[in-house]
């Protein structure tokens, strides 16, 4: 008897696991294809894996033909290799970001439970993650963001798992393994960046670690640092391909200038540049919906830092990630999504917490007992409400947004001229304008990078357009033979 009450319970839950991870994956990959490549990130990434796939050349990416070192290659890879594999669309270089967010929310479920947490709140934890808008927003868009959040998850979730296993007498190799992969994922997505983020929470939770028991391990410090080191090999093979491509300007590229010149802002051109205080407005809308949980799960958790070590990491993971963050120079909002797996750990164990504080009351409350009952038809409304919310915003919203974001119609735009015969250039191109059109017409176009040479061009050749993004519109003798306005930036085709 049982054994069969045992066999209908396990049943139940694998039900919920499939049940949540079938939600997962329809927020992340519903309808990720259904518009097209928006704001600058995008068509940035995007034509950077076009001229990958184009050229052949898989260690140096460029755009407009000139090298893009600003990070290491890993989602331009990808999103290259998907490109070869799919063709030129937008569905092809958002598989990667869609697939690098599940396997975080399959990571964080896993280790959770591998770390003794209820199955509850593990899918808790996975199903607020999913529905963090920061994290669902990024998984659905071209970029490394994903990447680098799966990287820094694996990574720091393998090491805490570690720390919970010192009292065996073996080394947990495979922990330690899958520690150095996040790295590997970590670096390749964000080079110098993509060790910072996990490394400054392991030195914070080792360093308060060490405070709390009054003495140092050096064995607890030295692990994490020979298999960091371990992880450091592709990056560094990577680099050495790249030297002999590039020489020491493209290594200086990635290691210092789109690095340390992006957090000190001494690499002016790099912009997004914020005051210190940006992300501290942010925080109102860094976690939603589930801001409030996050929060007072902080705020209520403190007290057990000194005595519960699971709560004080994923507390360390949240404060010294956001104060990194908070001290460098370039800031955007898209940085944050590396917190989110910390976040949504904190919010539902400070649901849990009061879940149990409920269950206790209810021996005494008929009213919270009532509650109680139909605590599963809340639970499932409130999903159920967010849910829609997201898969609305994928299926109509972000659709409709094209009208004013996209580049298709200037790429339209271009194919027709060309089908006429005339030689399309770009003046001074932007980097989201030079990725959209080397993405969307598959070709490289010309460009010009000063006035004069522009006038060289349309004078020696009456058939040339040239496209140029203006605040103003140009002025005789160039002659405006159409426009395109994508967002707030408006795009003229001019001849002479």
């Amino acid at each position: 008897m049982f054994s069969v009450i045992s066999g209908r319970v396990t049943h139940v839950k694998d039900r919920s696991v499939f049940a949540v991870f079938f939600l997962c994956g329809l927020l992340l990959f519903f309808a990720l294809g259904n518009h097209q490549l928006q704001d600058s990130t995008e068509p940035r990434v995007a034509g950077i894996a076009m001229e990958m796939h184009l050229s052949g050349n898989w260690v140096t990416p460029t755009l407009n033909g000139e090298p893009f070192l600003e990070k290491p290659p890993l989602s331009v890879w990808l999103d290259a290799s998907a490109i070869r594999g799919f063709g030129a669309t937008p569905l092809a270089v958002r598989l990667a970001s869609a697939c690098a967010g599940l396997l975080t929310l399959f990571l964080l479920y896993s280790m959770l439970c591998r770390m003794g947490r209820p199955r509850h709140v593990a899918l808790g934890a996975t199903l607020l993650l999913v529905t963090t808008a920061t994290f669902w927003g990024n998984a659905r868009q071209v970029g490394e963001d994903a990447l680098l959040t799966l990287g820094v998850t694996m990574a720091l979730l393998a090491f805490f798992n570690t720390c919970l296993q010192r009292n065996r007498s073996t080394v947990p190799l495979g922990d330690w393994l899958l520690f150095s992969l996040g790295i590997v994922i970590a670096t390749l997505s964000k080079g110098v960046l993509g060790l910072a983020m996990p490394g400054v929470v392991i030195f914070a939770y080792l360093s308060i670690e060490s405070g709390l028991e009054g003495r140092l391990v050096l064995r607890h410090w030295f692990y994490p640092l020979s298999f960091t080191l371990l992880a450091l090999v592709p990056l560094a093979v990577w680099l050495c391909l790249l030297y002999g491509q590039g020489g020491t300007e493209s290594l200086k590229a990635v290691l210092w200038t789109n690095s340390v010149g992006r957090f000190d802002g001494s690499f002016s051109d790099a912009g997004h540049y914020e005051p210190f205080y940006y992300y501290l407005g942010k925080l109102p809308q860094a976690f939603l919906p589930w801001n409030l949980l996050v929060y007072l799960g902080l705020w209520h958790f403190r007290k057990q830092w000194r005595g519960n070590r699971y709560v004080l990491f994923f507390s360390a993971w949240l404060i010294a990630q956001f104060l990194l963050l908070t001290l460098a120079s370039s800031k955007r909002m898209v940085y944050l999504m590396s917190l989110t797996p910390a976040a949504a750990v904190i919010a539902m164990e400070y649901l849990a917490m009061w879940h149990e504080r409920l269950r206790h009351r209810a021996e005494t409350s008929v009213r919270v007992r009532r509650w109680l009952q139909h605590r599963r038809g809340w639970v499932t409304g409130i999903v159920a409400v967010v849910c829609v919310a997201y898969l609305s915003d994928a299926y109509w919203l972000a659709p409709r947004a094209d009208v004013k974001l996209s580049f298709l119609p200037l790429a339209e735009r271009v194919r027709t001229l060309q089908a006429q015969g005339r030689h399309v250039v770009l003046f001074q191109p932007s980097e989201r304008l030079a990725g959209a059109s080397v993405f969307y017409s598959e070709s490289l176009l010309d460009t010009v990078l000063d006035e004069d040479a522009l006038q060289g061009v349309l004078k020696g050749d009456a058939h040339t357009i040239a496209i140029m993004e203006k605040t103003e519109a140009p002025r005789l003798p160039l002659k405006i033979v159409d426009r395109i306005t994508v967002g707030d930036r408006v795009y003229y085709f001019v001849s002479r």
